[in-house]
């Protein structure tokens, strides 16, 4: 008893637990995304789908392999066939397909593209005509298992082994690592120990297809075939699996299907798209092509590393986003715009702007769409349970709704909002397009009292405590106060800010039992005894790292959810009184809220419904957690002008590469696999050595650089997925050679070139230098010698000079003596002419007269001046002088003119001299007359014309 209670509770919490971590929701459908031919660039049909370590997908398509990184798709073909039947990856990173008579495996070569490598070649070529093709593949250890319908080929250690089919199998399944297959004839087989051994009791489904199979509790396994239906297998025999599942499979075909979490199944079905059912068969959901697939036939379906599904269809790929705590009801619940929600007597009530809508609420809400209620059509802007009453503002009027069929209508203007008054219990106080009315609680129920007046104006943001209405309009607070029979507005104030400094009013709510007045992320609170605004720091401080909001509001948990801009986040309450901001699981609905009308309804943490502009969002805070992972950012593909790297194809990252400089232009691709919201991934890169900053957030996956100068790079990507959440940097190194002529050898080159042009200009420069100085010396001594040569001349001329001077001076000195001895003649002959003319004056004296002491004096005196005069020789020593002093004018003057006579030479001596005219004469010894004559026959003698000066022509002699 005890372990049978034991095991109870053992199994409930194994349950419990599933359920927490299970991500398949039954309230809404999950996000989906159709990917069409011209998206993939292949055929129509896709049989089998499977994803590589770094997250890439695969698909078994018509035209070939198809790979899809969240941003990109490729397509690669099988030699001599083009359709691809079957895939399946290896923990290796081999991605194995089988098609038509081909199977085999693509691997990434040392550049990192797909290379094929064929098995079948392995087999003869009779054989191989025999193969058909490759329905299943299976990778069981070291075995992989292809197989057709005619045989299996198992592939190990490089042999191949061939197994033919006891008769002719249909479809192979690997469930806890066995191996079954169907015979058409045996029924199920499991390939076990090289033998096909019949499973007991398996025949049922014989002349029937079995598409799937899955385990079960109890080593049980669910059998789903083609048009029979589910049937499970316990070990003994197959019994129809008697569910609401199998119903529909029965009407709908099956084409198998996949397993969820050890939790769910998805099965595939022909004609009305796929179903996910428990383990118990009760169908979860159901998604087809009225709720958004945009085929009903599901070939195959698959579950990838983030428990999402993705489907291959007859037409097309399909990603179902089951992992998110998110699900919707839009167009396939003829749901539109949405203002409000609330759950009122079991029944979800939607406020749209073509009026209000329900569903019944058991929180499943799977098939039916949702009801217009009668009487609401038109705009809808708020629903408010209000003393346990259904209340409506609508365009039409203030509008009670007390069934799905039944409304009254309590005024018919138009309504934004109703709020009780605190000091009125049986009033409440409504916003309307041109202010505010009273409503009151009488024995017949809400009625309406009266329009208060004193405010016209639409008023649809609006708060009220005890003792004032508090409107935020235009930028503008109004403070109210009402009159006591709340017919009219007694006192109105108006605010243009709540603090110096902060102009302008953001928002007016109210939470934590107090109206808050807002403006720039600070909240301030009223106090009436002072009239004045103070700031709630404790609050403003929990909006410090947030965005500017534009609005505010509790949920019924004390949540506070805002608005930035046109996104939602919430600061979710702890029971200690604290609040933690979650912002990232909301960032998918950025864009989609509705503006001014945010709507937030929490029934509890899991069922939360957020009005959108398209419908409405139901969100299961529970699930936040698991969903919300870090994304991985790859470098897919690094491209240059002369060859092409891919890196994103499983395979580790290649050491650095190295590129010539012609090819110094590369172009990256990014991928991040990432398939929830893949138009607001994004990415960031830097390629350092370029430049140190990280390039903006981007939806580009690609990046191309030009004309890089060579060194090395090293380029780093991350990615951010549409929460907010970075990945790790991507690193990829690469290195650009230089030019020829800016290589390494190149610069030893030029090194060596420059030092040996060094050493020879140094060379040259030195016997230049020495050349110069050779020569320079030579000159040196050149000049020297000619300057000495140059003084001795100069010194020669200037003792020629001096010679000349001093012959000058001698010569000088001699005319000067010349002139004196002249002078000197002159006078010897002027006392001799008058020593004659007294010897003659003597002659001429009586003497007899004298006595002879007389006389003998006188005589004596006569004879002592004849004596005197006929003794002198200056004359004779006058005309020796002057002809030993002008010897050398006489000598020129005679070889010049021959003919010249002495007299004539003495008289050119005396001119020379510039005697005049009556010393010449008393020289010479002739009258004055006879000086001109002899001139004149001196002049005609040296053949002078009358112009020309006798004396400066014997001078220039």
């Amino acid at each position: 008893m005890k372990y049978k209670i034991l095991k109870l509770l053992l199994l409930g919490i194994l349950l419990t637990s599933t359920r927490l971590t299970s991500q398949v929701k039954n309230i809404g459908l999950p996000d989906i995304r159709n990917y069409k031919r011209s998206d993939y660039k292949g055929g129509t049909q896709n049989w089998a789908i499977d994803q590589d370590k770094n997250g890439n997908l695969y698909f078994a398509n018509n035209n070939g392999l198809l790979q899809f990184d969240g941003s990109s798709w490729k397509k690669y073909s099988l030699p001599n066939s083009f359709a691809v039947r079957s895939i399946k990856i290896d923990d290796s990173g081999k991605i194995f397909v089988g098609g038509y008579s081909e199977f085999g495996y693509f691997d990434s070569n040392k550049k990192g593209a797909l290379e094929y490598f064929s098995l079948s070649k392995m087999i003869t070529k009779d054989a191989k005509k025999l193969i058909d093709f490759i329905w299943k593949i299976h990778i069981r250890g070291k075995e992989v298992i292809f197989q057709s319908f005619e045989k299996i080929y198992i592939y190990k250690d490089n042999k191949l082994k061939i197994r033919n089919a006891p008769n002719r199998f249909q479809f192979s399944f690997l469930i806890n690592n066995k191996l079954y297959l169907q015979d058409i004839s045996l029924g199920l087989l499991e390939y076990k120990n090289d033998s096909f051994i019949p499973l007991k009791g398996s025949k049922i489904i014989n002349n029937n297809e079995a598409w799937g199979m899955f385990p079960m509790p109890d080593n049980k396994i669910l059998v789903a075939t083609l048009s029979k239906g589910l049937f499970i297998y316990d070990g003994k025999g197959m019994l129809p699996w008697d569910t609401e599942a199998n119903e529909f499979i029965k009407k709908n075909n099956s084409l198998g299907g996949v397993k969820i979490t050890n939790r769910f199944i998805a099965i595939n079905s022909v004609l009305d798209g796929i179903i996910i059912c428990d383990l118990n068969g009760k169908i979860i959901q159901h998604i087809n092509h009225k709720k958004g697939l945009q085929n009903n036939t599901v070939l195959t379906s698959f579950i990838d590393n983030k428990n999402n599904l993705w489907l291959g269809l007859d037409n097309g790929i399909a990603f179902i986003n089951e992992s998110s705590p998110f699900s919707y009801f839009g167009f396939s619940y003829d749901l539109s715009t949405v203002y409000a929600s609330v759950i009122f007597n079991d029944k979800l009530y939607v406020a749209t702007n073509q009026g209000v809508f329900y569903h019944t609420w058991n929180k499943t809400i799977k098939e039916d769409a949702f009801s217009l209620v009668k009487g609401t059509t038109g705009q809808a802007w708020n629903l408010q349970i209000i003393d346990n009453q259904l209340f409506c503002a609508h365009n039409r009027g203030a509008l009670l709704i007390e069934g799905p069929n039944t409304v009254k209508i309590l005024d018919n203007r138009g309504y934004f909002g109703f709020k009780k008054m605190p000091n009125h219990p049986n009033n409440m106080i409504a916003a309307t397009y041109n202010g505010f009315t009273v409503f009151e609680k009488t024995k017949n129920g809400w009625e309406f009292k009266n329009k208060i007046a004193g405010f016209d104006k639409p008023a649809n943001t609006f708060e009220i405590d005890k003792d004032n209405l508090w409107l935020k309009k235009d930028d503008l607070l109004y403070q109210m106060q009402l009159s006591e029979d709340l017919s009219k507005i007694k006192k109105t104030k108006s605010f243009q800010e709540l603090a110096k400094g902060f102009k302008g009013i953001g928002s007016i709510q109210q939470f934590n039992n107090h109206i808050y007045f807002q403006n720039k992320n600070h909240f301030y609170k009223y106090s009436k005894e002072q009239d004045v605004f103070y700031e709630d720091k404790a609050i403003t401080a929990l909006f410090k790292e947030i965005p500017l909001i534009r609005s505010l509001t509790e949920d019924r948990l004390g949540n506070l959810w805002y608005t930035s801009n046109e996104s939602l986040g919430v600061l979710l309450k702890n029971k200690n009184n604290t609040y933690k901001n979650s912002i990232a699981p909301f960032s998918n609905l950025t864009g989609n809220l509705v503006d001014n009308y945010v709507s937030i309804n929490t029934v509890d943490s899991t069922n939360i419904f957020i009005g959108l502009t398209d419908g409405l969002a139901h969100y299961n805070a529970n699930l936040s957690k698991s969903f919300i992972t870090k994304p991985k950012a790859f470098i897919q593909s690094f491209t240059s002008p002369t060859d092409t790297l891919l890196l994103g194809n499983g395979k580790k990252e290649l050491d650095d590469y190295t590129i010539p400089y012609k090819s110094n232009s590369v172009r990256f691709t990014f991928s991040s696999p990432t398939y929830e919201n893949v138009e607001n991934v994004e990415f960031s890169y830097l390629l350092s050595g370029f430049t140190d900053k990280w390039s903006p957030w981007s939806p580009f996956s690609f990046k191309e650089y030009t004309n890089l100068r060579e060194g090395n790079y090293k380029m780093m990507v991350r990615a951010r997925n549409s929460y907010g959440i970075e990945s790790d940097n991507t690193i990829f190194n690469f290195t650009i050679t230089p030019p020829w002529y800016r290589h390494f050898l190149a610069y030893l080159f030029y090194i060596a070139a420059i030092a040996t042009t060094i050493i020879y200009i140094r060379k040259r420069v030195k016997d230049k230098i020495r050349k110069n100085k050779y020569y320079e010396t030579i000159e040196q001594r050149r000049i020297y010698l000619e300057k000495e040569s140059k003084i001795r001349l100069e010194q020669y001329e200037l003792e020629k000079e001096i010679e000349k001077l001093k012959n000058d001076k001698l010569q000088i000195k001699i005319l000067t003596k010349d002139k004196e001895l002249v002078n000197n003649s002159l006078q010897v002959v002027k006392k001799n002419k008058i020593l004659n003319g007294i010897i003659h004056k003597l002659k001429d004296i009586n003497i007899d007269s004298f006595d002879d002491s007389t006389k003998f004096q006188l005589n004596k005196l006569n004879k002592s001046i004849t004596k005197e005069v006929n003794a002198d020789k200056s004359w004779k020593d006058l005309e020796k002088h002057i002809k030993n002093v002008h010897f050398d004018f006489l000598k020129r003057l005679k070889e010049k003119y021959p003919t010249i006579s002495p007299r004539e030479l003495d008289l050119s001596t005396y001119l020379l001299l510039n005697m005049s005219t009556k010393e010449i004469a008393e020289i010479m010894n002739i009258s004055n007359g006879g000086v001109e004559l002899a001139r004149y026959r001196l002049r005609k003698k040296l053949e002078l014309n009358k112009k020309e000066n006798l004396i400066g022509f014997l001078m220039s002699i």
